[in-house]
Order: structure tokens, then C-alpha cells, then sequence
């Protein structure tokens, strides 16, 4: 029941690795060009395989469906790895040096991901749009492999299965609601879910291609010395990451590298429009609602956050002393943050452990609005869990015969319906916190010892929500048992970790009832 569904994702991955030979040829990159059309065949060839041999399977139950989310998403990460590891062993030593920039000396990234832990380790990233590295001299790993993290981080943001349902016409009804439901945390945009899921791509590729247009005139206009070409090469990739909150660059030191105050500006606005959700989106543009800016709850929270959390982040670093420009920092750096984008201006693990403390709780684990790209525990959560908050403390207060309704999110909830949502959002945010503790334990294990206990947090936090933010500790160097758990990490977090669950117990238990 499984495999047909995992197999058309498979066959969407072989299309994907696909069109990075474009600017293969463009940049006369043979080998990466030989490599993207070895890796998407094989994948292609796969999926299509066992799509046929598997064609007339039953329809998915939910129980099903939140299984194929987490096993469609594993092999999505696993085989999205091989362009990287067959293009590091194919290109020539001397060939990978040439990517490296003029006057740098450094070995070229690309090496790193001859091991394939390494490989696996940046597709997830790039797929769960986290934007974790291991390449940390991004350009010279080419540019065609550049544009396959940018670009599979643009299509990890929208979702494979929503891909899925938006081009194969052979998921209809519940199957289809079942599978969209399953990864997509979006409210029906249209009259089906299969309409839904191309209302949702329209407005991705919309707003992606006029965050580009942004980018690029911008870009022009700050830094008229900027070459014109590398200007469209970064304001494609870049759209792309914003809009997903992928947050890879193509820059060695991610948007620092324009050492310029005016571009941090200019990136702010692409970082906040990725966080906001793709059903507002889509009421603002194509339905020109836009008194929904602020009468959307999550989009009203959304800028309050980073507006009054950059104002308190500055003031932190201001008093710590440590950065030479802590509102243009602490601005920035808290807006990446609860967007999950991941773009990095400063040196974080230079920072006290308030402030980086601060961006963990204020900005990392609680995230962007759910219904977007953005990792997290949502803003729609965190808004729910303090209403319920609100709502118990004001219940002692009244009689026992007194229905204590609660209006939120512009409905009314009885208190049955109420304790319903706070339980399923409490369950979660318990559930995502103890994956943090774990992997805080962990990685204070396996780190090296001139990090701290703030900073174990801060990365743990940062794989969870597929943030991207990093103290350093993310490096090709460090433990491959501290890899996989960011790993693990990343998959859980695209995914809101429930399909795991799930996923766990089918192969302990199977899908009979059980007694708990």
C-alpha cells in the first residue's frame, strides 16, 4: 500500500535532480552535468518501477498516509544524496579546484561529500529546508550544485506530496485528502484538495519570482560594483531559500559576505514573507485581501514577534558587549530565526548565553505560522497554548454552571472543543521538546569541549525547528553519531515528527488496534 505513493515521490526526485543540468552546461560543469542526469535517471527509473508494479494498490487510510509522509520523506533525503556523492567521485581533484575563487587557497567542499553520511546530511538539509552545511566553503563546490540545494530546499518547502497531488490525477478523494493532510499543514485554499495543492504552487512560484525581481534589482542598485551576473546567479538561489526559509547561500559566509548594512535590509523583507503562511499569501494576492495583514492572526503575531524579540535580542547584545553593531545583529538575526530561514550574519557562537538562549526559546522552537515553510512548533501553537493558559486561570474564577466558551483565531470553541486543541497541541509541543532534550544530551557528549551547554542547545534547537542557524558545531569534522542525529532532527522536523511515530510503531506493532 506503501510503495505506489513512495514511488511517484521518487519519480517528482528524478525531475527534480534533473534540471540542475541546465546550469551544469551553462557553467561548462561536465562532470556535476554527467552526475545530475546519472543520479535523476536512476532515481527516475526506480519510482517509475515500482510506481507500475504497484499501480493498482488500495487507497491510503490516514494511518497509512502519515507513514508514507515519513517514509516518502526518508528516501526523498537518501536518494536526493547520490548527484552529490556521484559528482564528488567523478570530478577530477583538479576540477574541484577550479571552483574554488580567485586568490582562496582553500581545498575545495565538494570533496566533503565523497562520504556519503555527508551527502545524506546536506540533502536532508536542503529537503527539510534546514540549511545546515557541510560545505563550508560553499563556492567552490560549483555552481551547479549550488542551485541543486537552492532549488531542493524550494521544493522541500512546498512538499513533495503536495507536488504529488498537484500533477498526478490518480489520487483522488480521500486517499488524496488523507495523503495532503498528512504533510501539508494548509487550510483548503479551493473546492478539493487536489485544486488546493496547485493553488498552493501557484502562489509559491509567484511570490518566489517576484522575491527574485526584488533581489536582483536591489542587489544592483546597493552594490552597483556587484558584477551582473553573479547579482542573477545569487538573487535566483536566494529567492528560493527565502521563500522556503531554506537559508543556504551561495556566499561563503551566507548574506555577511556583502558586508554591506543596506543588503541585510534588503533580505529582512524576503525572510518574512517566507514566514508567513501560504494561505495568507494567498488571500493577499490573488484574492487582494489585504486587510488580512493584520487581521490574520498568525501574520498580526508574526510581525509583532520579530519587531519587539529584534528590539530585545539588540538590547542583549548591546549590554553584552560583544558584537561592534548589535541592532543591525540582533534585528536580523532574530528575524532568521523565527522564520526558520536559517540566513547568517553574525557570529553566534561568540555571543552570551542569554542572547543565544533568547533566539532558542523567543524565535527557534517557537517558529513561523504553520500553513508556511517555517519549522517550529508554529505560531498558531504557541498562540493556542497561552489562550488555553488564559482560559484555565480564568475558569477558577467562575461557577461551576458557567460554559466558559473561548473565541480564537476568529472561532468560538466550547470548552470540550478547546480542551481538544490544547491537548493536541500541548501532546506536540511535550513530544518536540523532549527531541530537543535528547539531542541536547547528545551533543553535549559528542562535541567538541570549547562549546558550551548553551550552544549544544542552540544547534539541537536549530536541526529540530530546520533553522539552520549554527554556533559551529555543524561541521564535516564533527561526530557521525551526532550526524545522524541531526539526521533524524531535520526528517522529524519537516515533518512535525507524528509520521515517525507512527511510522515506529507500524514496524513494532503493525496497524492493528492496541491497547494502551
Amino acid at each position: 500500500m506503501f510503495v505506489k505513493q513512495v514511488a511517484s515521490l521518487q519519480i517528482i526526485l528524478g525531475w527534480v535532480m534533473f534540471i540542475p543540468s541546465l546550469p551544469a552546461i551553462i557553467y561548462h560543469e561536465w562532470y556535476s552535468m554527467i552526475g545530475f542526469l546519472l543520479a535523476g535517471s536512476l532515481t527516475t527509473v526506480i519510482g517509475y518501477t515500482f510506481f507500475r508494479l504497484f499501480k493498482k494498490t488500495d487507497e491510503p487510510e490516514y494511518k497509512h498516509s502519515l507513514a508514507i509522509a515519513a517514509i516518502g520523506w526518508l528516501m526523498i533525503v537518501i536518494l536526493g544524496a547520490l548527484p552529490y556523492i556521484i559528482i564528488a567521485w567523478i570530478t577530477p581533484i583538479e576540477i574541484m579546484q577550479q571552483f574554488v575563487p580567485n586568490g582562496f587557497n582553500y581545498t575545495s567542499s565538494l570533496i566533503n561529500f565523497r562520504n556519503p553520511l555527508h551527502s545524506i546530511f546536506e540533502s536532508t538539509s536542503a529537503f527539510t529546508t534546514t540549511g545546515l552545511t557541510m560545505a563550508y566553503h560553499e563556492p567552490s563546490i560549483g555552481k551547479s550544485i549550488l542551485f541543486y540545494r537552492h532549488f531542493s530546499q524550494w521544493v522541500g518547502g512546498a512538499g513533495f506530496i503536495v507536488m504529488a497531488l498537484a500533477i498526478f490525477k490518480q489520487l483522488p478523494g480521500q486517499g488524496a485528502i488523507k495523503l495532503y493532510s498528512s504533510e501539508a499543514s494548509v487550510a483548503k485554499l479551493r473546492t478539493n484538495v487536489i485544486q488546493t495543492a496547485r493553488a498552493i504552487w501557484k502562489v509559491y512560484v509567484v511570490i518566489t519570482m517576484l522575491v527574485f525581481i526584488y533581489l536582483f534589482i536591489g542587489t544592483i542598485l546597493i552594490l552597483p560594483d556587484y558584477p551582473v551576473a553573479e547579482a542573477l546567479f545569487d538573487s535566483i538561489n536566494h529567492a528560493m531559500a527565502g521563500q522556503s526559509t531554506g537559508g543556504f547561500s551561495t556566499l561563503d559566509d551566507s548574506i555577511a559576505t556583502y558586508k554591506s548594512n543596506a543588503m541585510e535590509i534588503l533580505y529582512i523583507f524576503p525572510m518574512i514573507v517566507g514566514g508567513f503562511s501560504l494561505p495568507f499569501l494567498y488571500r493577499f494576492i490573488f484574492l487582494k485581501q489585504f486587510s488580512q495583514i493584520w487581521k490574520d492572526i498568525q501574520t498580526r503575531a508574526m510581525i509583532i514577534s520579530c519587531l519587539l524579540g529584534g528590539i530585545i535580542l539588540s538590547l542583549m547584545l548591546y549590554h553584552e558587549d560583544i558584537v561592534s553593531n548589535p541592532v543591525r545583529d540582533g534585528m536580523f538575526q532574530f528575524a532568521t530565526a523565527i522564520t526558520t530561514t536559517g540566513w547568517q550574519t553574525s557570529n553566534i557562537g561568540a555571543w552570551g548565553d542569554l542572547s543565544t538562549l533568547f533566539i532558542v526559546v523567543g524565535a527557534m522552537i517557537v517558529g513561523g505560522c504553520a500553513g508556511g515553510t517555517v519549522g517550529g512548533i508554529k505560531i498558531i501553537r504557541a498562540l493556542l497554548l497561552q489562550k488555553g493558559l488564559r482560559w484555565h486561570i480564568s475558569k477558577v474564577f467562575l461557577s461551576e454552571n458557567t460554559i466558559k466558551t473561548v473565541k480564537f483565531n476568529n472561532k468560538i470553541l466550547l470548552p470540550d472543543e478547546m480542551n481538544t486543541e490544547l491537548s493536541r497541541a500541548g501532546i506536540f509541543t511535550l513530544i518536540y521538546l523532549i527531541f530537543v532534550f535528547i539531542s541536547t544530551l547528545i551533543t553535549v557528549y559528542f562535541m567538541p569541549n570549547n562549546f558550551t551547554l548553551a550552544d549544544a542547545i542552540f544547534e539541537s534547537a536549530s536541526a529540530q525547528g530546520t533553522v539552520g542557524l549554527s554556533t559551529g558545531i555543524t561541521d564535516p569534522s564533527m561526530s557521525p553519531i551526532l550526524e545522524v542525529i541531526y539526521i533524524i532532527q531535520m526528517w522529524a522536523g519537516r515533518i512535525e515528527i507524528i509520521p515517525i511515530l507512527v511510522l515506529f510503531r507500524i514496524i513494532i506493532y503493525g496497524t492493528k488496534p492496541r491497547i494502551v
